[in-house]
Protein backbone atom coordinates (compact mmCIF):
# COMPACT_ATOMS: atom_id res chain seq x y z
CA UNK A 1 0.00 0.00 0.00
CA UNK A 2 1.29 3.16 -1.21
CA UNK A 3 2.44 5.57 1.93
CA UNK A 4 -0.30 9.02 2.22
CA UNK A 5 1.82 11.86 1.47
CA UNK A 6 1.54 15.16 3.91
CA UNK A 7 -1.09 17.59 3.43
CA UNK A 8 0.14 19.79 5.65
CA UNK A 9 3.44 20.21 7.82
CA UNK A 10 4.13 22.72 9.53
CA UNK A 11 7.94 23.07 11.36
CA UNK A 12 8.82 25.87 14.14
CA UNK A 13 5.93 28.03 13.33
CA UNK A 14 4.48 31.35 15.22
CA UNK A 15 2.43 33.69 14.16
CA UNK A 16 2.44 37.32 15.52
CA UNK A 17 -0.63 39.55 15.66
CA UNK A 18 1.34 43.20 16.82
CA UNK A 19 2.55 42.25 20.27
CA UNK A 20 0.41 39.47 20.54
CA UNK A 21 1.45 35.63 19.73
CA UNK A 22 -1.24 33.69 18.49
CA UNK A 23 0.67 30.82 17.59
CA UNK A 24 4.23 29.86 19.05
CA UNK A 25 6.46 27.27 18.38
CA UNK A 26 4.18 25.07 16.53
CA UNK A 27 5.34 21.82 14.70
CA UNK A 28 2.37 19.70 13.11
CA UNK A 29 2.47 16.76 9.91
CA UNK A 30 -1.07 15.88 9.07
CA UNK A 31 -0.62 13.55 6.30
CA UNK A 32 -3.24 13.00 2.99
CA UNK A 33 -6.75 11.38 4.66
CA UNK A 34 -5.83 12.51 8.26
CA UNK A 35 -8.95 12.95 10.03
CA UNK A 36 -7.67 15.60 13.27
CA UNK A 37 -9.76 17.12 15.78
CA UNK A 38 -7.85 20.86 17.16
CA UNK A 39 -9.14 21.67 20.78
CA UNK A 40 -8.77 24.25 22.97
CA UNK A 41 -10.07 27.08 25.02
CA UNK A 42 -10.87 30.74 22.88
CA UNK A 43 -8.10 32.13 21.90
CA UNK A 44 -5.77 29.29 21.85
CA UNK A 45 -4.95 29.45 18.58
CA UNK A 46 -7.24 26.98 16.41
CA UNK A 47 -8.39 29.65 14.33
CA UNK A 48 -5.04 31.19 13.55
CA UNK A 49 -3.96 27.39 12.91
CA UNK A 50 -6.84 26.62 10.61
CA UNK A 51 -6.17 29.74 8.57
CA UNK A 52 -2.28 29.22 8.23
CA UNK A 53 -3.49 25.61 6.34
CA UNK A 54 -5.57 27.35 3.93
CA UNK A 55 -2.90 29.92 3.39
CA UNK A 56 -4.88 32.64 4.00
CA UNK A 57 -2.48 33.70 7.14
CA UNK A 58 1.18 33.46 6.42
CA UNK A 59 3.66 32.83 9.45
CA UNK A 60 5.84 35.50 11.28
CA UNK A 61 8.14 32.91 12.41
CA UNK A 62 8.68 29.17 10.33
CA UNK A 63 7.86 27.42 7.38
CA UNK A 64 4.32 26.13 6.55
CA UNK A 65 3.98 23.42 3.69
CA UNK A 66 0.82 23.09 2.25
CA UNK A 67 0.00 20.24 -0.50
CA UNK A 68 3.93 20.17 -0.94
CA UNK A 69 3.87 24.04 -1.89
CA UNK A 70 5.85 26.43 0.42
CA UNK A 71 3.97 29.23 2.11
CA UNK A 72 6.62 31.63 2.02
CA UNK A 73 8.05 30.83 -1.40
CA UNK A 74 4.16 31.73 -3.00
CA UNK A 75 3.23 35.04 -5.00
CA UNK A 76 -0.29 36.49 -4.23
CA UNK A 77 -1.55 34.94 -6.70
CA UNK A 78 -0.18 31.44 -5.93
CA UNK A 79 -1.55 31.54 -2.68
CA UNK A 80 -4.99 32.34 -4.17
CA UNK A 81 -4.17 29.55 -6.07
CA UNK A 82 -3.59 27.36 -2.97
CA UNK A 83 -6.79 28.35 -1.49
CA UNK A 84 -9.13 27.41 -4.50
CA UNK A 85 -7.61 23.80 -3.31
CA UNK A 86 -8.96 24.10 0.41
CA UNK A 87 -12.21 24.05 1.42
CA UNK A 88 -13.26 25.94 4.57
CA UNK A 89 -16.58 26.03 6.40
CA UNK A 90 -16.49 29.11 8.74
CA UNK A 91 -17.67 29.69 11.88
CA UNK A 92 -20.17 32.04 11.01
CA UNK A 93 -20.98 29.66 7.61
CA UNK A 94 -20.42 33.24 5.92
CA UNK A 95 -23.89 32.60 3.49
CA UNK A 96 -25.15 34.89 1.55
CA UNK A 97 -28.69 35.34 2.99
CA UNK A 98 -30.82 36.08 0.15
CA UNK A 99 -29.44 33.47 -2.59
CA UNK A 100 -30.81 30.79 -3.46
CA UNK A 101 -29.10 27.24 -2.19
CA UNK A 102 -27.41 26.62 -5.86
CA UNK A 103 -26.29 30.07 -5.90
CA UNK A 104 -24.54 30.00 -2.52
CA UNK A 105 -22.87 26.22 -3.44
CA UNK A 106 -22.05 27.41 -7.08
CA UNK A 107 -19.93 30.66 -5.24
CA UNK A 108 -17.63 27.71 -4.11
CA UNK A 109 -16.20 28.02 -7.66
CA UNK A 110 -14.91 31.24 -7.14
CA UNK A 111 -11.62 30.38 -6.98
CA UNK A 112 -11.29 27.35 -9.13
CA UNK A 113 -12.67 29.48 -12.21
CA UNK A 114 -12.28 32.98 -11.31
CA UNK A 115 -14.93 36.17 -10.74
CA UNK A 116 -16.44 36.02 -14.04
CA UNK A 117 -17.43 32.72 -15.01
CA UNK A 118 -18.32 31.67 -11.65
CA UNK A 119 -20.70 34.41 -11.30
CA UNK A 120 -22.14 34.09 -15.10
CA UNK A 121 -22.83 29.82 -13.28
CA UNK A 122 -24.41 31.74 -10.16
CA UNK A 123 -27.16 33.77 -12.22
CA UNK A 124 -27.23 31.55 -15.18
CA UNK A 125 -26.19 27.88 -14.05
CA UNK A 126 -25.39 25.67 -16.67
CA UNK A 127 -27.41 22.49 -16.39
CA UNK A 128 -24.59 20.63 -15.61
CA UNK A 129 -23.57 22.70 -12.79
CA UNK A 130 -27.36 22.36 -11.40
CA UNK A 131 -26.45 18.36 -11.86
CA UNK A 132 -23.32 18.79 -9.67
CA UNK A 133 -24.68 20.96 -6.91
CA UNK A 134 -27.85 18.53 -6.34
CA UNK A 135 -25.48 15.45 -6.02
CA UNK A 136 -23.49 17.25 -2.99
CA UNK A 137 -26.80 18.23 -2.13
CA UNK A 138 -28.23 14.51 -1.85
CA UNK A 139 -25.02 13.67 0.02
CA UNK A 140 -25.89 16.13 2.64
CA UNK A 141 -29.27 15.32 2.57
CA UNK A 142 -30.60 18.72 1.59
CA UNK A 143 -31.17 17.87 -2.53
CA UNK A 144 -34.93 19.31 -2.20
CA UNK A 145 -33.94 22.56 -1.11
CA UNK A 146 -31.85 22.96 -4.20
CA UNK A 147 -33.71 26.46 -5.03
CA UNK A 148 -34.45 27.64 -1.49
CA UNK A 149 -33.53 30.83 -0.31
CA UNK A 150 -30.44 30.30 1.96
CA UNK A 151 -32.61 32.44 4.86
CA UNK A 152 -35.41 30.20 4.95
CA UNK A 153 -33.44 27.32 5.49
CA UNK A 154 -33.01 26.38 9.78
CA UNK A 155 -29.93 26.43 10.97
CA UNK A 156 -28.44 22.61 10.49
CA UNK A 157 -29.67 23.00 7.15
CA UNK A 158 -27.41 26.15 6.57
CA UNK A 159 -24.39 24.23 7.95
CA UNK A 160 -24.70 21.47 5.19
CA UNK A 161 -25.02 24.37 2.49
CA UNK A 162 -21.58 25.70 4.08
CA UNK A 163 -20.41 22.13 3.59
CA UNK A 164 -21.74 22.07 0.06
CA UNK A 165 -20.05 24.97 -0.93
CA UNK A 166 -16.69 24.06 0.14
CA UNK A 167 -16.97 20.83 -1.53
CA UNK A 168 -18.27 22.68 -4.88
CA UNK A 169 -14.48 23.69 -4.86
CA UNK A 170 -13.39 20.27 -5.46
CA UNK A 171 -10.76 20.83 -2.72
CA UNK A 172 -8.30 18.14 -1.59
CA UNK A 173 -8.68 19.14 2.11
CA UNK A 174 -10.99 20.50 4.01
CA UNK A 175 -11.16 22.48 6.99
CA UNK A 176 -13.92 23.45 9.38
CA UNK A 177 -13.86 26.44 12.15
CA UNK A 178 -16.11 25.46 15.47
CA UNK A 179 -18.82 24.41 12.98
CA UNK A 180 -21.16 23.44 16.17
CA UNK A 181 -20.84 26.15 18.43
CA UNK A 182 -24.62 27.44 17.81
CA UNK A 183 -26.24 24.40 17.26
CA UNK A 184 -27.64 21.43 19.87
CA UNK A 185 -25.50 18.55 21.35
CA UNK A 186 -27.55 16.50 18.76
CA UNK A 187 -27.03 18.19 15.64
CA UNK A 188 -23.55 18.72 16.45
CA UNK A 189 -23.18 14.70 16.73
CA UNK A 190 -24.79 14.97 13.39
CA UNK A 191 -22.91 17.83 11.48
CA UNK A 192 -19.65 16.59 12.72
CA UNK A 193 -20.51 12.65 11.85
CA UNK A 194 -21.46 14.02 8.64
CA UNK A 195 -18.14 16.05 7.82
CA UNK A 196 -16.44 12.67 8.37
CA UNK A 197 -18.22 10.48 6.27
CA UNK A 198 -18.15 12.71 3.73
CA UNK A 199 -14.35 13.41 3.86
CA UNK A 200 -13.79 9.55 3.78
CA UNK A 201 -15.79 8.91 1.13
CA UNK A 202 -14.16 11.60 -1.00
CA UNK A 203 -10.45 10.85 0.56
CA UNK A 204 -10.26 14.73 1.57
CA UNK A 205 -7.98 15.32 4.49
CA UNK A 206 -10.20 17.03 7.52
CA UNK A 207 -9.27 19.52 10.04
CA UNK A 208 -11.87 20.75 12.16
CA UNK A 209 -11.84 22.99 15.55
CA UNK A 210 -13.76 22.05 18.46
CA UNK A 211 -14.74 22.48 22.33
CA UNK A 212 -16.35 19.26 23.23
CA UNK A 213 -13.92 16.41 23.62
CA UNK A 214 -16.59 13.75 23.70
CA UNK A 215 -17.33 14.79 20.65
CA UNK A 216 -14.15 15.26 19.29
CA UNK A 217 -13.07 12.00 20.90
CA UNK A 218 -16.32 10.18 19.28
CA UNK A 219 -15.72 10.94 16.03
CA UNK A 220 -12.13 12.10 14.89
CA UNK A 221 -9.33 9.86 15.22
CA UNK A 222 -6.60 12.28 15.99
CA UNK A 223 -6.56 15.31 18.70
CA UNK A 224 -4.13 18.28 18.75
CA UNK A 225 -4.69 20.47 21.83
CA UNK A 226 -3.90 24.18 21.92
CA UNK A 227 -3.39 26.20 25.15
CA UNK A 228 -1.79 29.93 24.62
CA UNK A 229 -0.79 29.17 20.93
CA UNK A 230 1.38 26.13 22.08
CA UNK A 231 0.30 22.33 21.08
CA UNK A 232 0.09 20.84 24.30
CA UNK A 233 -0.85 17.35 23.10
CA UNK A 234 -1.20 15.72 20.31
CA UNK A 235 -1.94 11.81 19.50
CA UNK A 236 -4.98 9.56 18.69
CA UNK A 237 -7.92 10.35 20.47
CA UNK A 238 -8.40 6.95 22.51
CA UNK A 239 -5.24 7.70 24.07
CA UNK A 240 -5.76 11.57 25.28
CA UNK A 241 -6.90 11.30 29.25
CA UNK A 242 -9.65 13.46 29.97
CA UNK A 243 -7.36 15.54 32.66
CA UNK A 244 -5.29 16.51 29.85
CA UNK A 245 -8.21 17.79 28.35
CA UNK A 246 -9.35 19.91 31.39
CA UNK A 247 -5.84 21.31 31.44
CA UNK A 248 -6.26 23.06 28.52
CA UNK A 249 -9.35 24.86 30.23
CA UNK A 250 -7.66 25.39 33.08
CA UNK A 251 -7.53 29.10 34.34
CA UNK A 252 -4.56 31.28 34.26
CA UNK A 253 -3.90 31.99 37.79
CA UNK A 254 -5.55 28.60 39.58
CA UNK A 255 -3.62 25.90 40.95
CA UNK A 256 -0.92 28.28 42.97
CA UNK A 257 -1.12 31.10 40.14
CA UNK A 258 1.22 28.76 37.60
CA UNK A 259 0.37 28.28 34.27
CA UNK A 260 1.35 24.94 33.32
CA UNK A 261 1.28 25.32 29.79
CA UNK A 262 2.42 28.80 29.70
Amino acid sequence: MEATRPAFLLDSVGVDHGELRALDGVSLEIREGDCVGFVGPSGSGKTTLLRLLNGSQRPTRGAVRVAGEQLGALSDSGLRGLRAQIGFVHQDLALVPNLRVAQNVMSGGLGRLGFGAALRDMLLPPREKLREVHALLEQLGIEEKLFERTDRLSGGEQQRVAIARALFQRPVALLADEPVSSVDPARARETVALLVRVCAERGLTLCVSLHNLSLAQSHLSRLVGLRRGRVVFDGPSREIAAEQFEQLYEIEGAAGGRDEYG
